[in-house]
């Protein structure tokens, strides 16, 4: 992300920040979801709601899942919510989002994530459109120097930044609701098989003194064949990650083609990022904290959370 600044800058944009503190936004409201839906039984099991293309899926095919859902934003909508918030009143502010994802234009002008009538999100460009941007402007890329996150949206932790491979929401969870924040708790969380590239991974952990069982999936064929196992009482589990692209968002519609070698490099280019940050869970994201803390209960649900309907 570093690297990116520099040309973002180059190419007029004010401000550049990083969609991993709105990724550390969403760990915290989702596990505090799933804790709380846990502990009343309810809604079960609880799928996320990262995923655009996952999410209208359900919609046009699994309706009756849509309670199920997480109501937590994606991290490009609830970080956008906040940032606009925070220039409110300002002169004119365009959000331009970059995402590895084409359905994120499509989540970007639905209804349900306008605040106040305004979409949080005006534009989206892949990463292929930014590549394009770059190469016709003339930047030389590797040769730029690394440049820093703007003010005040720099602060980040590797579990936000796993964010973008499959299973590393869940990863990212589990290491939010793990009473043990030692090295070798997050070490064990790691191998407890929710990392891989399987198209289905599941996993059984320990959470508040209750065996919860998990499902990591990716690619919507996988994901159908694990709805109808749930749905035919074949399959159990309380929490499942779903990922429209196989290997997640590393390989989503909006980056360049990669085959399994170019995405497993992906995966392990996340994982090496995540091993150079020394914060490892969102709660220990002092300004995700200071901006939740802030919010009254009204603020938080119409800034951070949506509702999807049949």
């Amino acid at each position: 992300m570093l690297k990116l600044v520099t040309p973002c800058e180059k190419l007029g944009f004010d401000k550049v920040y990083d969609t991993t503190l709105g990724a550390d936004m969403t760990v915290i409201e989702e596990a505090s979801e799933f804790v709380e839906r846990l502990k009343k039984g309810e809604k079960l099991p609880m799928f996320t709601s990262c995923c655009p293309a996952w999410i209208r899926y359900a919609e046009n095919k699994y309706p009756e899942l849509l309670p199920n859902i997480s109501t937590c934003r994606s991290p490009m909508q609830m970080f956008a919510s906040v940032i606009k918030n925070n220039y409110k009143g300002d002169k004119k502010h365009v959000h331009v989002a970059i995402m590895p994802c084409t359905a994120k234009k499509f989540e970007a002008t639905r209804d349900e994530f306008k605040v106040d009538g305004e979409n949080a999100v005006d534009y989206v460009l892949s990463t292929q459109e930014v590549i394009a941007m770059i190469k016709t402007s003339g930047i030389d890329f590797k040769t730029l120097e690394d440049s820093s996150i703007d003010n005040p949206f720099e602060e980040i932790t590797g579990a936000g930044v796993i964010f973008g491979v499959t299973g590393g929401v869940t990863e990212a969870v589990l290491r939010y609701a793990s009473g043990d924040k030692s090295e070798k708790a997050f070490s064990d969380i790691a191998y407890v098989g929710v990392r891989g590239l399987e198209g289905v991974k599941e996993a059984t952990v320990e959470i508040l003194g209750k065996k919860v069982k998990i499902a990591v999936v990716s690619g919507l064929n996988n994901t159908s064949e694990l709805i109808a196992k749930i749905k035919s009482g074949e399959a159990d589990y309380d929490f499942v990650e779903v990922m429209s692209c196989p290997a997640g968002c590393v390989n989503g519609g909006g980056q360049p083609q990669a085959d399994y070698y170019a995405r497993a490099k992906r995966s392990e280019g996340i994982y090496k990022a995540d091993d150079m940050e020394k914060k490892k869970t969102s709660d220990h994201n002092e300004t995700v904290k200071k901006i939740i803390d802030s919010m009254d209960e009204h603020t938080r649900h119409k800034l951070l959370h949506v509702e999807y309907k049949k």
